[in-house]
């Protein structure tokens, strides 16, 4: 199993101040694969980009990219900072990129000729479930992904996140046997009810509406697995890496 560490699990530690530069580190001393890092969370793009590869490559790791973007713009045109995107992912030297689809329904154009600049034959390009009705729908990500084959693009893939799922009510073993086919990563947190009844991630796996383990078991074994929630501290994180690896 190759295992990823989203920064959202460093959370305090960034808004204390710490750069995602100096996670590299943290994450590769925690016997993680990888890395993927948030653009929110970078202040200084030109020094911090190549400083993450840098780290990145001392060390070994993978470095993947969350953009909290989409692909397609609220009137389905495509989005423009696309190629900008991209390029910022190049100067970490990242596997993958991940959006949101955005509203892939409302597109007209050629999706072979909007797609074909992009460079993906280098960067492998995701998109996620996410928490809205627009994109965050096992049809609305299946529609994309088909057409994406159809247009000739095989490498596109979907990122499969488990706790998304409870902030848009489709049922998770439904949606995983659905997307199952696109699927080469998965973003690994849980969910429940708050006691003001709103929906939150919780801090560990085991905690939850998901039983992430039977879930997990329906997706590809050789998809890169991400902890992707906020955890106090390292030992937590340790408790949790356990937990996914001796399950895979």
């Amino acid at each position: 199993m190759t295992l990823i560490l989203n920064t959202w699990i460093f959370e305090k530690d960034v808004q204390s101040g710490t750069s995602q530069v100096d996670l590299v580190e943290r994450v590769a001393a925690l016997g993680a694969d990888g890395i993927e890092v948030r653009r929110e969370y970078f202040t200084d793009l030109d020094s911090e980009l190549p400083a993450v590869k840098k780290e990145a490559d001392k060390k070994g790791l993978i470095v993947n990219y969350s953009v909290p973007d989409e692909i397609f713009k609220t009137d389905g045109t495509i989005n423009p900072k696309l190629g900008q995107y991209f390029a910022e992912g190049k100067k970490m030297g990242i596997q993958k990129i991940k959006f949101n689809t955005g509203n892939f329904a409302k597109f007209d154009g050629d999706l072979a000729e909007v797609l074909g600049s992009l460079p993906l034959a280098e960067i492998k390009m995701n998109v996620e479930n996410d928490q809205t009705p627009i994109s965050g729908t096992p049809e609305a990500i299946l529609n994309f992904l088909t057409a994406t084959r159809q247009a000739g693009f095989n490498t596109i893939g979907y990122v499969y996140d488990l706790g998304n799922w409870a902030f848009t009510g489709f049922d998770a073993v439904t949606c995983a046997k659905q997307l199952v086919p696109f699927c080469d990563y998965i973003h690994l947190k849980n969910s429940l009810l708050d006691a003001e009844g709103k929906m939150v991630t919780t801090s560990g796996l085991d905690r939850g509406l998901f039983n992430w383990r039977i879930i997990t078991s329906y997706l590809p074994k050789d998809a890169q697995v991400a902890l992707e929630f906020p955890m106090d501290n390292d030992a937590a994180i340790e408790k949790q890496i356990r937990l996914v690896t001796e399950s895979r």
